[in-house]
This record gives C-alpha cells, structure tokens and sequence, in this order.
C-alpha cells in the first residue's frame, strides 16, 4: 500500500482525534486576546446543553492579529476556524455550528481541506 499525505492524516486522525472537538488558541496572542474567556463561555454553553464535545486549548495557530480563533469540528462537517470569536459569537458557535450543523458565514476565519 502507498502511503501520501491524505492517507497518513486519515490514519492519524482517526487514531488520535475524536470525531468532534473545539479548540480555542491559547497562546500569549490568545489569551492577550480574550481567549480564556471564551474558553470559559464555550465550556459553559456545552455543559449547559449537556453535550459530549471536548473543549480543548491549543497553541498559536500564526493568525495573531484574528484572535481568539476558536477551531470547530463536528461531525459531517469540515474543521471551521472562526475568527475574532467574542462572547456573542462563541454562544452562536455552540448554538448553530455544533447544535444546528450550520456554519457562520460571516465569521469564518479559514477551513481545513
């Protein structure tokens, strides 16, 4: 079997991620941003909806000047990164991106192909 990059990062993905995820930067940019707040606001709104998603904190993802960059992937979906997330946008992620299976538009940072 021949291996290229597609088939290495299914291998690893499906080995290493869960099917669904948030992540929030929490690099110096991040955090110098907001991001903690989202982190919390995000953990809350997933608790309170009791759903089985991790939040999880990652590092610098080079787009300092966009932070807090929240990372979304749901099932059915490809990863979302959204960009300059504040407190209305982290509900609306919650409320249309993970419970709805919708994107946001207007907040789409970039997408993982």
């Amino acid at each position: 079997m021949k291996l290229n990059i597609k088939t290495l990062r299914e291998k690893a993905n499906s080995f290493y991620e869960e099917k669904e995820w948030i992540k929030v930067g929490m690099a110096t940019c991040g955090i110098a941003a907001g991001a903690q707040d989202i982190f919390n606001i995000l953990k809350e709104e997933i608790k309170k909806r009791n759903l089985n998603i991790p939040v999880k904190k990652c590092g610098c993802q080079g787009s300092c000047y966009a932070e807090p960059l929240v990372e979304v992937k749901v099932e059915g979906l490809l990863p979302i990164t959204y960009g300059r997330v504040d407190k209305d946008l982290a509900i609306k992620i919650v409320e249309k991106h993970v419970v709805g299976k919708m994107l946001i538009n207007d907040a789409v940072y970039y997408f993982d192909i």
